[in-house]
Parts: C-alpha cells; sequence; structure tokens
C-alpha cells in the first residue's frame, strides 16, 4: 500500500515516445509495401531477396545503436523499441523479420557483453553501407536439446580455444558472415565466441523446415575450429550473462510472432465477415465468432506480456521469469492461433492462395526457435 497523498509507482507504462512512434509508421509501411508483397515468392524459393535486406538495412535499423565512435547513430539501447520494430517487420512476415534483424542482434550482443576491442573490431561493419549478415548460434541438433546442456565444447589450448560441435537451426546459416557460437567451457558453462565464416574446420549446410523459409534456417558444423582466445566474448573477469541472450533473444522471436498473428486475425475477421455461406456472413455463426475473439484475446495478451518483460530488461530489472513465462504462453498460444487461422477459412485454408497455411508453418518455429534476435 502506498502512503496516503503518495503516488503509487508506474510499473508499466504503454505511451510511446515521439521516436519510437515514428519508427513505428516506417515500419509498418515497410512491411506492408516491400515485404508482404514478396512473402510468398520468398517462402516457395527459401531464397531471400537482396534488394529487400538492402532497402532494410537503409533504414538504419542496425546503425541506431552502434556508438557514434563505431560511426553509428549512437541511441540507447532500447529493448522496447526493438521488440516494436520485430513486432511491425513480423506483421510482413515472421521469417523476414527476423532474418533482418538477425545482425541487430548481434550488434546488440556486442553493445550488452563484448570488451571494447571487440566492439571496435565489430561494430563499424555493422554500420556500412551494405546489410551486413551476422548470426548467432546456440541450438543443437538433437534430440531433447536443452540450450542448458550443450553438447558443443571450447577446449583451451594455450593462447586460444578449439571448438567442436554441431549447431542445428541456425539463422542465416550459410549466409552469415559472422557466427557468435556458444559453447560449453569445462567449469565456466556456455561462453560465446566470434567465430568468421571463413574460420578453417567451420562449414555450413542449408536445410528444408516447415516454415520460416525465409530465416535460411541451417546447420553449422565446427571441426577442431581454433579461435584466438580474444574471441571469447567479454574481457578480463567479465562473467558472460548466457541467460540474458537467451531472455532477450526468445522476446524478439516472441515479438514477431506477434506481428504475424496480427496479420493474421486482420485477414481472418475480413473473410469472416465477407465469406457468405447459407445467405449471411460467416462471422453471424456463434463458433466462428468466438473463434475469432479468442484469437484477438490471446493475442493481446501475448502482447502486453512481450512488451512487460521488455519494459522492465529495458528499466534494469530482473525480467527472467517474465521472459521465461512469455515465451511458454507465446510458444503454445501461438501454434493454436495459427490452427484457428487456417480452420476459420475452412476449406479454403487449405489452399496456398491464402496466407494461412504459411502464416501456420511459420507461427509453429516459435517453440523451437533460439537466438533469432537478441533484442
Amino acid at each position: 500500500m502506498t502512503q496516503a497523498g503518495a503516488q503509487p509507482a508506474l510499473l508499466f507504462d504503454l505511451t510511446l515516445n515521439d521516436e519510437q512512434r515514428i519508427t513505428r509508421e516506417t515500419m509498418q509501411r515497410f512491411a506492408e509495401t516491400v515485404i508482404k508483397p514478396q512473402t510468398r515468392q520468398i517462402d516457395e524459393s527459401s531464397n531471400m531477396s537482396v534488394d529487400l535486406l538492402q532497402q532494410a538495412h537503409d533504414l538504419g535499423i542496425t546503425l541506431l545503436p552502434v556508438p557514434e565512435e563505431h560511426g553509428g547513430a549512437g541511441s540507447p539501447r532500447s529493448p522496447v523499441s526493438n521488440v516494436l520494430i520485430a513486432e511491425d517487420l513480423g506483421k510482413g512476415d515472421m521469417g523476414v523479420a527476423l532474418h533482418i534483424l538477425a545482425p541487430l542482434g548481434f550488434v546488440n550482443m556486442l553493445i550488452d557483453q563484448g570488451s571494447e576491442a571487440q566492439k571496435a573490431k565489430y561494430l563499424p561493419i555493422f554500420a556500412g553501407e551494405s546489410f551486413a549478415p551476422a548470426t548467432i548460434a546456440i541450438s543443437e541438433p538433437r534430440a531433447t536439446s536443452d540450450v542448458h546442456a550443450l553438447q558443443t565444447k571450447a577446449v583451451k589450448d594455450g593462447a586460444a580455444f578449439v571448438l567442436s560441435g554441431v549447431k542445428g537451426m541456425v539463422p542465416l546459416a550459410t549466409t552469415a558472415e559472422h557466427f557468435a557460437i556458444i559453447a560449453e567451457v569445462e567449469g565456466e558453462g556456455p561462453q560465446a565466441f566470434l567465430v568468421e565464416k571463413t574460420a578453417t574446420g567451420l562449414t555450413t549446410e542449408a536445410q528444408d523446415y516447415l516454415g520460416l523459409h525465409a530465416l535460411g534456417l541451417g546447420l553449422v558444423k565446427l571441426e577442431n575450429v581454433r579461435v584466438d582466445a580474444s574471441a571469447r566474448l567479454g574481457e578480463g573477469e567479465k562473467t558472460f550473462d548466457y541467460q540474458r541472450l537467451i531472455d532477450l533473444s526468445r522476446l524478439g522471436a516472441c515479438a514477431a510472432a506477434v506481428g504475424t498473428a496480427q496479420a493474421l486475425l486482420e485477414h481472418v475477421t475480413q473473410y469472416a465477415n465477407e465469406r457468405i455461406a447459407f445467405g449471411e456472413p460467416i462471422s453471424h455463426r456463434q463458433a466462428v465468432a468466438f473463434m475469432v475473439a479468442n484469437i484477438a484475446i490471446e493475442l493481446d495478451g501475448m502482447r502486453l506480456m512481450v512488451w512487460r518483460a521488455a519494459a522492465q530488461a529495458e528499466n534494469g530489472l530482473n525480467f527472467h521469469r517474465q521472459a521465461h513465462l512469455t515465451y511458454i504462453n507465446c510458444a503454445e498460444r501461438m501454434m493454436q492461433v495459427g490452427t484457428d487461422g487456417v480452420q476459420i477459412l475452412g476449406g479454403a485454408g487449405f489452399l496456398r492462395e491464402y496466407f494461412e497455411e504459411m502464416w501456420y508453418r511459420n507461427l509453429r518455429g516459435l517453440a523451437v526457435l533460439e537466438g533469432c534476435f537478441n533484442i
């Protein structure tokens, strides 16, 4: 309880500042006019448009948080602003959004936990004129894969580390030029190592998944990849906060999924109001109306959970519990949202003429994604 006359603390403020509002308008316009018209072609070819990536880069998404001394705009890092960007781009396509934002996740990780030497080496790359593909590799292709029980190992060898293992479902696996490989160091737990695509012993392999074709998911194989000790993220006695990376990455993926679910909700609402059956719109049938309403209810809940967790992270509060609950809830609910979207369209939901089948496949991917976009 608060004392008489005292104002209660504002725990959660949904008011956007001017920069966030302008950015949202830009991202929403980009998603609608640039991303959405290309999503079907990208999904069918599993090839990301180079022109689209360059147009996205020209928006300055990765440039903004890079400090001025490294060629960037020097804007304060904002997890709230980042989830808003992910949500708006995700409304165009979840896979495309996460592909665009993967380098920003790499940048955020460096700003958050990298050494000054690592920042000076890598950050100017992302402040350049061209899209610089980079990614974080966490997941492993094995049954009961557990991000806290990694099989990829990093063994210290003099002034170097030797990395061995296989990473699976890695975003931008075959196109990334820079990798942050999460590997287990004996006695120290998971650590991050910055590895170049050209490193001896590192190979990549594209894989064909059910959904998220735009994200370029695949394998990264490490066979005795030798890196200098300076490639280890951080410096001195600074402890790598692996759980923070996991939590922020999960929130980023959830935010993109919220955007896709919003696109689905808007389309099924329009479809249900326009589709005539037995002399009236199918939205007049309670079974259909309740299904649309449930999607809207679940979506608002998921969105608020993502925003709340991001706000806690931005304000320096402990957000692990909130991020975990958000991910568990979104991973489960998004599968139901995708299923209901197809069901509302009935037989038409099984046609590739509509996006529902693609949204269904993409939303199901949320439950197995790790490290796609570190907000």
